[in-house]
């Protein structure tokens, strides 16, 4: 997610700017590959189109094997005793009526012997009927709370089906940040809708283990009324018009956390592009608004900068989607982005690519982690910002250096967060710091070398922060367990050397 304070460079100077929505960039990225990109407000390749296919999971549902916890932070969200293999969702919305009416498959191993398991679904959404197994079982549906009323074994895996609609509400969000106050689905005022749900809020619109320690498949087919598309994570398989109405068809090929899900609906131009490295590249931006078409046009050098520094883009494309909104989120594959100037700069544009090594690759097992992926990705954000206006990274950290001790005073230590206040600039900048306090401490090379290893060394999976750290002092033959204890459980900043 973007960082809700921005504290960023400039040609001559450092500077503090203020909040997100009010935040701007001049950056622009050198050395930036001749591209041609083809814009229009249906793919490129028709208005009926096949452009993959859609493989049955069998084979890869163990890719998703996870081991889910209990969040410690939020508890209430996500169920251990349910490990989510493959969602398939057909969704179908309607501006009209504001009717989101969905049909869901879901593929799960249990993890432990019960006579019921638990989802999470919001309560808005009437369930119809569910099967297990191609048998009907009975639910119970309080709150947010899906309990499904039949046992499982342990380490059996099972096929749940089950239909549902109605009008989605958002979830508050447990923070105090001005950019969002709500996740999940959301509803603008012409009906178009998009999603962003981190720590929780997947449950707005489909029933889900809704935490960042399990991690699945998906699939989506998605109907909207035409000119309209439906734009979730992936590979784009097909988009097909016929009487009024738009399907597209998606497939994520690589495990995703629920928080890193995305669908966002309405009436969007799609530009196509791709990087220097070869991977395909999608642009969906508001078809009244073609000015984002040039600003995203410079994702592919900022990818270019990132892939030089940790190593190929692990997934196999990449898009980006702009909704009505203030934030940006790193949603997987499909990077949602706000129509303000700030979360569509270059500066954002790199920390939500670098979340895909650091967040979507490898994921926190729960959210006390958080600071793994905001850390490293306003890191690298830093880093890119200094080479932007040619100034040592130092630079950047001696500006952002001062404000720390108000973030970690307001909100807690990085690791020690106030969960009230999730997403708060603690986890993001006395992380960042920490960073270049290791890098000044085992030297240029190793940093470098470390930084790259990490997501290929925990592909697809979720972590937390003992094995993050041992392994971090492994890799580097260090010991720096004092640095990390000070940095992300103190009470106050350490001093930097």
């Amino acid at each position: 997610m973007t960082a809700r304070v921005r504290l960023a460079a400039g040609a001559a100077a450092l500077t503090a700017l203020a909040v997100l929505a009010g935040g701007c960039s001049d950056g622009t990225w050198e050395g930036e590959a001749d591209q041609d990109p083809t814009s229009s407000s249906e793919p490129t390749t028709g208005t009926d189109t096949d452009t993959g296919t859609d493989d049955t999971p069998e084979a890869d549902l163990d890719l998703a094997l996870s081991e889910p916890v209990e969040d410690p932070l939020y508890p209430e969200v996500g169920d251990p005793g349910v490990d989510a293999l493959h969602y398939d969702l057909t969704l179908d919305w309607d501006p009209a009526t504001s009717v989101l009416t969905g049909e869901e498959v879901l593929t799960f191993r249990a993890t432990a012997t019960a006579e019921r398991f638990q989802l999470d679904l919001g309560e808005p959404l009437e369930v119809g009927d569910v099967l297990l197994d191609g048998e009907p079982v009975e639910v119970e549906h309080d709150g947010k709370d899906l309990v499904v009323l039949a046992p499982v074994e342990e380490d059996a895996r099972h096929e749940l089906t089950l239909s549902y609609a109605g009008t989605p509400t958002p979830a508050p969000a447990p923070t105090q940040r001005s950019d969002f106050s709500t996740t999940g689905w959301t509803i603008t005022d012409d009906g178009e809708t998009w999603t962003m749900q981190e720590p929780f809020g997947a449950y707005t619109w489909y029933a889900v283990n809704d935490q960042p320690s399990d991690k699945a498949l998906y699939d989506f087919t998605i109907t909207v009324p035409s000119p309209w598309s439906g734009v979730a994570n992936g590979e784009l398989l097909s988009r097909t018009d016929a009487d009024g109405v738009t399907e597209t068809r998606w497939h994520l090929a690589e495990p995703a956390a629920s928080y890193l899900v995305t669908v966002a609906t309405g009436d969007f131009t799609m530009t196509e592009d791709e990087s220097a490295s070869g991977v395909p590249i999608t642009y969906w931006t508001p078809s009244d608004e073609p000015e984002y078409i040039e600003k995203l046009q410079e994702t592919p050098a900022g990818l270019a900068w990132l892939e030089e520094r940790l190593g190929p883009y692990p997934f196999d494309t990449l898009g980006i989607v702009i909704v009505d909104s203030e934030s940006g989120m790193e949603t997987q594959t499909m990077i949602t982005l706000g129509d303000t100037e700030y979360a569509t700069s270059p500066a954002v544009l790199v920390h939500e690519m670098a979340h895909h090594w650091y967040g979507d690759q490898v994921t926190p097992r729960d959210w006390r982690d958080v600071w793994m992926n905001e850390g490293m990705a306003m890191y690298l954000q830093g880093a890119w910002e200094a080479d932007d206006a040619g100034v040592p990274v130092t630079d950047v950290m001696d500006e952002w250096a001062p404000y720390e001790e108000d973030f970690r005073a307001e909100s807690g230590p990085p690791a020690d967060f106030d969960p009230d206040q999730f997403g708060a600039s603690n986890i993001y900048y006395g992380p960042a710091l920490m960073w270049q306090e290791v890098r000044e401490r085992i030297g240029e090379e190793r940093f470098w070398s470390m930084v790259r290893a990490w997501p290929a060394a925990r592909d697809n999976l979720s972590t937390g922060r003992e094995d993050y750290l041992a392994w971090v002092e492994e890799e580097t033959g260090e010991e720096l367990t004092d640095l990390f204890d000070a940095w992300l459980l103190g009470e106050t900043t350490p001093p930097r050397d």
